[in-house]
Formats: C-alpha cells, structure tokens, sequence
C-alpha cells in the first residue's frame, strides 16, 4: 500500500497541466446545483434572492459597527485588512484565480470628483476586488476611499479570511435592525458628502458566473438622489479562458466597461430622480450585454412583465 505522501504526490502530478495534456478536473456538484438554483429563479422571475448557501444572519446592532471606522482599534484593523487584502488581490491575479483581460471607459471613473455611488453586475464574490483594482488603477484612490455595501450576514457570521476581510475592508454593512439602518445612513451622506465612493449591486443578489443584467432595486439611486451625486455604471462581462479552475470550470476572463457617469437633474424630486437614475443605469447594462454577447436580452422568467425597482 502506499504512503499518504505517496498519494499526495500522485495526486497532484495527476492534477499538474504539461504542454501536450489537459487536466481532467471534475466539475463541482455544488456548482452544478447553483447553476441549476439560478435557471429556475429566472424561470421564477425570483431575481433578488442569492443562488448560493449564504451563512445564517446575526443581526447587527449600533454598538458593534463603528461606520466610519473613528475608533482607534476601528483604524488599526482598517489599515492592517487594506494590506491583507491588496496582497490576496494581487495573489488572486497572480495565480489565475482573477482575469481582467481589459477595463473599457476608465476615464469615465476618472473624470468624477464629488462622491460617487458605483454599481455593478453581481456573479462572484471576487467581482468586488475587480472594482477595487480598477479604482486603484484610475487614480482615484490617491485622493478616494471605495466603500463596498455588503449583506448583513457577510459581516456578523462570515468565517476566515474572507469574514476578516468583510469586517475592516471598508464596508458598510446593511441590518435588519431599524436603528443600525439609520447609522448606516448617516454614514453614507457623511461618506459621499466627503467624496468618497461607495460600491453597491443594485441587482441584490449574487448569481454566479450570471451574464445577464438582473433587474434592478432602488436602494443605490436613492443613496445618489439624496446625496446629489453620480451614479457610475459598471457592468462586467466575461468569456471563458482556457484554465480550467479547481471547480472543474474555465475560470472567466473579465472584461470592465464603465459607463459615463450618471447625474441627477436638479429639476426632478429626490423620487423621480430615483427612478430615472435606475432605468438610465439599466439601459447603460443592457446595451453593453447585447453588444458584447450579440444576443438581445431576453429572460426565461414565465411571469407577464419584469419590473425594476
């Protein structure tokens, strides 16, 4: 019989990809049965609810978020996470496990000097690091921040790194609790005022590996329209590349198109503005999917009408 190490070595040498052979790897069942959630919440017209198994969700309460990081212990953890995170990226980008093979519209992230809220198709938990390389790329973070909106759960009961990281990477939790919601908004007039950026997915759900643009909910464009700031779209689309990932999948090649940004009209309520910004963003996506993929947009969904909002 052989050695446990024996096997390990056998294993990978197996798994190892030479110039005359593909790797064989399995494709994940846990990924088969996500793919397979996500055709039937189309199908359902369910777009706001998450494919995968999300952690369960502790509720947030005001004293165990400092928003805007004002304690020292707040800052101490900020700083060290920034690092810690900057070094997965650059690891992640290094080792194949993220592909920007090409940013479209960079100048359009350039160009805005207020605060800004940003959008963005959501279909990986990496898509929030493609942001954060592509707002360190346009220069804006020499004079910037980029907060990211994250779920509540993500930030009370996410476990490793990644729990670290949803902790002090500049984010901004949501809650289910009321008075922690009224924090979290003052947070972000204070955030946006200043000129910072705050990353949100409009969609509020995650769909891996899902090309399309889902409709959208309000909840960003209410942030703009109450701040008088601009909404930058960014919708990423993608094709696969020929590395097959330890899923058993091609991991894809990501390609970053960033829309002009999107003003409110000072002639227009809070409300309507709201609802322009919304449909504006939802056609900058849509444009950009038929355009990239050749197809029109059509979902499999069985109801009469797809709504945003």
């Amino acid at each position: 019989m052989k050695s446990m190490d024996e096997l390990t070595k056998l294993i990978k040498i197996k798994r190892e990809k030479t110039d005359d052979q593909e790797v064989s790897v399995p494709k994940s069942q846990d990924r088969l049965e996500v793919l397979k959630k996500i055709e039937a919440l189309e199908e359902e017209g369910n777009f706001d609810v998450d494919a995968e198994n999300d952690p369960p969700t502790i509720v947030l309460t005001p004293e165990n978020i400092d928003y805007l990081r004002i304690k020292m212990t707040s800052k101490i953890k900020r700083v060290f996470a920034n690092k810690v995170g900057e070094k997965f990226l650059d690891d992640l980008l290094k080792n194949n496990k993220l592909i920007i093979k090409q940013i479209n519209g960079i100048e359009n992230l350039k160009e805005v000097t207020t605060g800004a809220v940003v959008t963005c198709n959501h279909f990986n938990p990496f898509d929030c690091f493609t942001i954060e390389k592509v707002f360190r790329m346009s220069g804006q973070i020499e004079t910037k921040k980029l907060y990211k909106v994250i779920r509540e759960g993500n930030y009370t009961n996410f476990p490793g790194l990644y729990g670290f990281l949803f902790r002090n990477c500049d984010t901004l939790p949501l809650s289910s609790n009321k008075k922690t919601m009224i924090e979290f908004m003052k947070a972000v007039d204070t955030i946006l005022q200043r000129g910072d950026f705050i990353l949100v997915y409009p969609e509020q759900s995650l769909w891996w590996n899902y090309r399309k643009p889902k409709p959208l909910k309000y909840g960003a464009f209410k942030l703009a329209a109450r701040n008088n700031v601009p909404i930058i779209p960014i919708f990423i689309t993608m094709q696969d590349s020929s590395i097959i990932g330890d899923d058993g999948f091609p991991v894809q090649e990501y390609i970053v198109n960033i829309g002009e940004p999107i003003y409110p009209d000072e002639s227009l309520t809070e409300k309507e503005n709201k609802e322009n910004m919304l449909n504006k963003n939802y056609e900058v996506w849509k444009k950009i999917y038929e355009e990239f993929y050749g197809i029109p947009l059509e979902y499999t969904t069985k109801k009469e009408e797809i709504k945003n909002g």
